[in-house]
């Protein structure tokens, strides 16, 4: 999948110089804290470098990626969760 990715100055400067620090890609780098993040990755092939894994202060994910399934919907009539907050009948 394709996308474009809009980060703040920060972000980019970060991302910039640990590209240029280690050698790879800004790509791969997105790539492998996107697949940390989500799980996609099995434990082992970061737990080795990942400080709080080898502290065992957190343990590794039990499955990658897991499907969401919504436990609840909307009102009638209401198209964004927004207009929940913006009602008038609230203290």
């Amino acid at each position: 999948m394709a996308m474009n990715l809009r980060l703040p100055q920060e972000a980019e400067n970060a991302l910039r110089a640990e590209a240029q620090r280690s050698g790879r890609s800004q790509q791969e780098i997105v790539r492998a804290a996107l697949d940390r993040y989500l799980s996609a990755v099995p434990p082992q092939s970061f737990g080795e470098t990942d400080p709080l894994l080898l502290s065992g202060k957190v343990l590794p994910p039990r499955i990658p990626y897991y499907k969401v399934t919504p436990t609840m919907s909307l009102p009638e009539g209401m198209s964004s969760s927004l207009e929940l907050l913006d009602r008038d009948d609230r203290f």
